[in-house]
């Protein structure tokens, strides 16, 4: 497909083809030689010098006209594209909490191995817009839906413990991530909800949450972390070295299988590193794209097929301007 980069320096076409017009017009046709009998010169004709001479004007304009186009920069596009597919638009609503710090998740603590995990499953999906959603005793976005993988695992990077005060605020949690895809146009609108506790901020209750994502479409799986019964924790009141003391941190998982079956969603429980990749490879499998792109775009720029006749126009000008064209005094 053949196109002009600049159209609008076309306009500048206007201006020269309006000058060509005006010096035409003003031209007088002078007496170049007296003579007393003009009848002897009738027959002779125009010769090639004189009709050269009504030809170079209108090269010259054509000269003009053809940089012009080259300035507005002609290209032929070519595009290469296999356009398939209906994207998926997921927020992924992580649990910041003090209890994330705990030690059963090995080599780190639960919140440094879910980052890394949430890490690989956001490079692996890159047709999908995804955002990512905090939580603790509030909820706030830390990225909105993007296709920018790079400023995205940039946002999970800078998540830590202490953003937020402290608590599990489930349905606050829930509730901004599902606005985040409140005005999505994607065909499937998914929530991962990711965390370690109950919800022990009275603000908003999950169902009403869940009750809010069923509305909308949103589909939410719900993930559960952490060991049964007691786990190691950080111990903050050792003053010296790492100590870690064995506490035991309920998981609602009732609540979350509830909110899963509101939003025609699944479950799943993490108790290991492991686990937990295993858990995200199979969200990933169960929301499919269906994408299969190859969108390829490339420029050939075809500014010397006007800009080489346009400079031997003008160099013929000149040529014959200085030589056989050329006026004595």
């Amino acid at each position: 497909m053949f196109e002009l980069a600049h159209p609008e320096i076309l306009l500048l076409a206007l201006p020269v083809i309006a000058a060509a017009l005006m010096l035409r017009r003003r031209r007088v046709d002078t007496a170049a030689l007296r003579h007393p009998h003009l009848a002897l010169l009738a027959d002779t004709g125009i010769g090639l010098r004189e009709r050269l001479c009504l030809v170079l004007p209108w090269l010259r304009l054509v000269a003009l006209l053809l940089l012009v186009i080259a300035l507005a920069r002609p290209r032929d596009v070519h595009n290469l594209r296999e356009i398939e597919g209906e994207g998926i638009d997921i927020v992924v609503a992580l649990d910041i909490s003090g209890s994330m710090r705990a030690l059963d998740f090995q080599p780190d603590n639960r919140l440094a191995v879910a980052k890394s995990i949430i890490h690989d499953f956001i490079m692996g999906r890159t047709q999908d817009r995804i955002g990512l959603v905090v939580f603790a005793s509030r909820a706030f976005t830390q990225c909105p839906l993007t296709l920018d993988r790079s400023i995205l695992t940039g946002f999970l990077d800078e998540v830590e413990i202490g953003l937020i005060e402290d608590g599990t605020a489930i349905g606050l949690g829930l509730a901004t991530a599902v606005n985040r895809l409140r005005h999505s146009e994607a065909v499937s609108r998914t929530v991962i909800l990711l965390t370690d506790g109950s919800n022990n901020i009275p603000t908003l209750e999950p169902e009403t949450a869940a009750e809010l994502a069923r509305t909308l479409g949103v589909r939410v799986y719900t993930v559960g972390v952490g060991k049964h019964g007691k786990v190691p924790f950080p111990d903050d009141r050792r003053l010296m070295g790492r100590r870690t003391r064995m506490v035991e941190m309920p998981l609602d998982e009732d609540l979350l299988r509830e909110i899963a079956r509101v939003t025609d969603g699944e479950y799943f429980r993490a108790v290991d590193a492991e686990a937990l990749a295993r858990i995200f490879a199979t969200i990933d499998e169960l929301e499919t794209s269906r994408y299969r792109t190859t969108v390829t775009t490339w420029y050939e720029e075809r500014m010397a097929w006007f800009v080489v006749p346009a400079l031997l126009l003008l160099l013929l000008d000149v040529l014959f301007g200085a030589v056989w064209l050329r006026r004595i005094p």
